[in-house]
């Protein structure tokens, strides 16, 4: 299962414009796929460029889901090691067709724009518009998606077409975008 989670992965951030992924081994034996340099002493390091359109086409979607996104982005912080509730929460975002960023949490700097942002360093963290739920809570998440006026359900597109990866360390404005509610994010009830 973990493998073809990688897989999937590695083919979506194979689709982002101009992208970069590295794979490495680590000293355990682990494979590790990132978009920043592997640390000293990784071994079997590959890395591959790739080039691309963006993957984020609303052409596609409800014209609903495409009003929401445009007033309320949704980006979604993940890890490698995040597992199951990383996993989750990027299901749930697919099953309803939302659009959404998706960045890495890999690197200190990574984790420190994280708490700079949200106050916790808890993972998965998706902020839409300007609200914000760290953990995932599936209720949670979809009073949000309801709140911001995305569709309960959108049509099936594969999870490339609903995603954009974002190079790890990018600084936060990526969660809120132009046009988006500018406001100060804040927790939502419940999300601690």
């Amino acid at each position: 299962m973990r493998s073809l989670l990688l897989t999937i992965v590695v083919m979506c951030v194979a689709s982002v414009a101009s992208a970069q992924i590295y794979r490495w081994v680590d000293q355990e034996g682990k494979v590790h796929y990132s978009q920043t340099p592997p640390p000293p002493g990784a071994k079997n390091i590959q890395k591959k460029a790739f080039s691309g359109g963006d993957p984020v086409d609303s052409t596609n979607l409800p014209y609903a889901t495409q009003l929401a996104a445009k007033n309320f982005p949704v980006t979604l912080r993940t890890s490698p090691d995040c597992g199951a509730p990383c996993s989750q929460a990027r299901a749930a975002l697919v099953r309803r067709g939302v659009p959404f960023r998706e960045i890495s949490v890999v690197t200190p700097e990574d984790l420190g724009e994280l708490k700079k942002l949200s106050g916790k360093s808890q993972l998965p963290h998706l902020v839409v518009g300007s609200q914000m739920q760290s953990g995932f809570l599936e209720d949670l998440y979809s009073e949000l998606l309801d709140t911001a006026g995305y569709p309960s359900s959108g049509p099936q597109l594969p999870i490339e077409k609903l995603r954009k990866l974002v190079p790890p360390s990018e600084p936060a404005r990526a969660a809120t975008q132009p046009g988006g509610n500018s406001g100060v994010p804040q927790d939502t009830a419940g999300g601690k």
